[in-house]
């Protein structure tokens, strides 16, 4: 999920790179950040996401073809991860339309109609 600011952590999460990387691409790109609420030091920054970032990240992504990280040390799987972020992505028409046909057909609906499951 894309939010309008987001720890380097999440971003890291979500691009498949490490927070260290993201820390350096804040740094080299001068990504605008502000101090996160209710943490001391000063160190911790939310990064505001605007389009340019959005759009850096979009390009960043790492390749489907790369090592797949083990689910049980994302706590998510790969798929999990990506529809969550499609579904953050939509607009809320589009959400709702969405919503609407899993309610109506099932996943054995949507799998049909994607031509991944054939028809009984």
């Amino acid at each position: 999920m894309i939010k309008e600011r987001m720890t380097p952590e999440e971003l890291a999460r979500l691009t498949g790179f490490s927070r260290q990387t993201i820390n350096k691409w804040v740094r080299k790109e001068g990504w605008m950040t502000s101090p996160r609420p209710g943490v001391q030091g000063g160190k911790a920054r939310l990064v505001h996401v605007n389009e340019n970032v959005r759009e850096f990240i979009r390009s960043a992504r790492r390749a489907t073809d790369a090592p797949e990280i083990p689910e049980s040390m994302t706590g998510e799987s790969p798929l999990h991860a990506l529809l969550l972020t499609l579904a953050n992505e939509m607009t809320p028409d589009e959400r709702k339309q969405m919503t609407s046909l899993l309610l109506r057909e099932g996943i054995a609906g949507l799998l049909q109609r994607l031509g991944i499951r054939d028809q009984n």
